[in-house]
């Protein structure tokens, strides 16, 4: 191995690590003062894009010993079906209003991805990729090829959009009075995906079960109409 080599292993080998002590700390932070702007989502990648650009590092380093986390949000959004079957009464209870709000989310996130694309003049790769914001990290990465999408661009999309759901979601949710545990789990399901489905769960558990059931059926949804989808916006 080359000593340049040697030198990109090790710092991608660091950088495993300072992602995961940095959430970490993020998480006990918290847990602490509970307040919504400490969330791990937002803290801990704002002080790793602090240190990426002070140090200078290389993307494709830190991806190098890191891409394994992004993979594993596949299967910790598959465990999101647990709670959902738990409170699976609540299919039977409410399906059209499920489905119309899954329906509605998605359109909805589409649209405005679209016109906001339109009024920047994006260029087209990122445009491309923010068509996938609406959906979580795994179903927006798998449907970013149907958009002619960078999946990494797809996936930061993603983030971004769930960090501000996140920040703005419950105050949004008060400015137009929405009260109701379905409302308000289905909306932050529907803008914010897994970052809002989180903050769902704590605050009451139905509200955790509609978000979950929002944005795993949307994510669905987003797979399976990606090819008329793409063809319509391409």
């Amino acid at each position: 191995m080359n000593p340049s080599a040697h030198v990109d292993s090790l710092a991608s080998a660091a950088c495993l690590l300072a992602t995961l002590a940095l959430y970490a700390l993020a998480r006990w932070l918290y847990l602490r003062h509970r307040r919504v702007w400490l969330q791990p989502l937002v803290t801990a990648p704002l002080v790793l894009l602090a240190l990426l650009h002070l140090s200078g590092l290389d993307y494709d380093v830190y991806l190098r010993d890191t891409h394994w986390l992004m993979w594993m949000m596949g299967p910790a959004t598959v465990a999101y079906a647990y709670p959902i079957y738990q409170r699976r009464a609540l299919l039977r209870r409410y399906p059209l209003s499920l489905a119309a709000g899954v329906l509605s989310g998605l359109a909805l996130g589409l649209l405005g991805s679209w016109l906001m694309a339109r009024l920047f003049e994006l260029p087209q790769p990122l445009a491309r990729s923010m068509l996938t914001r609406s959906v979580s990290t795994p179903f927006a990465m798998a449907a970013s090829g149907y958009f002619g999408a960078s999946p990494d661009i797809a996936a930061l999309c993603v983030l971004g959009t769930g960090v501000f759901g996140l920040l703005a979601g419950e105050a949004v949710q008060g400015w137009i009075g929405l009260r109701s545990a379905m409302s308000r789990g289905a909306s932050l399901g529907a803008a914010a995906h897994a970052a809002g489905t989180a903050r769902a769960y704590e605050l009451d558990p139905e509200s955790g079960a509609v978000s979950s059931l929002t944005m795993v059926f949307a994510g669905i949804a987003m797979v399976l109409l990606a090819p008329w989808i793409g063809h319509w916006f391409g």
